[in-house]
């Protein structure tokens, strides 16, 4: 899918991605797979001049993996505090997407594009389940 986000687009994708891991039975991976799309829709309107980007979900078993691609230049990268002894800012409203995307999901990363642009995506992994047979 191909949007031009804006700041209540997110909601709508929440959506979306909650209606296809209960469709696919991994509702486990709801919270953690809504807010990391969260973050990184919220990345696209902060930092992509025209918030133009496409998103794809892929289901693979047992988990969801969701890219996020744009055309902006630069590559996010997670912000660490500072170590040069500047005083970091706990109250700050952003910086800290990416420290949630990683917390929450299983992999993430980003991948350059070869005509400019990056995709950032992520997967979020099932628990193992016993096989249907050995369910009580």
């Amino acid at each position: 899918m191909s949007f031009t986000v804006g700041e209540h687009s997110a909601r709508h994708l929440r959506r979306i991605v909650r209606t296809y891991l209960c469709a696919w039975d991994l509702e486990e991976l709801c919270e953690g797979a809504e807010l990391a799309l969260t973050e990184l829709l919220a990345n696209v309107v902060r930092h992509v001049p025209d918030r133009h980007c496409s998103i794809l979900f892929v289901w693979q078993p047992d988990a969801l993996r969701v890219e996020v691609t744009d055309r902006a230049p630069g590559v996010p990268y997670v912000k660490q505090p500072s170590s040069a002894g500047e005083p970091v800012d706990e109250l700050a409203e952003g910086g800290r997407g990416l420290l949630l995307v990683e917390a929450v999901t299983d992999r993430w990363g980003v991948t350059p594009r070869a005509r400019g642009g990056k995709t950032v995506w992520f997967e979020c992994v099932a628990k193992v389940r016993a096989p249907d047979s050995a369910r009580g």
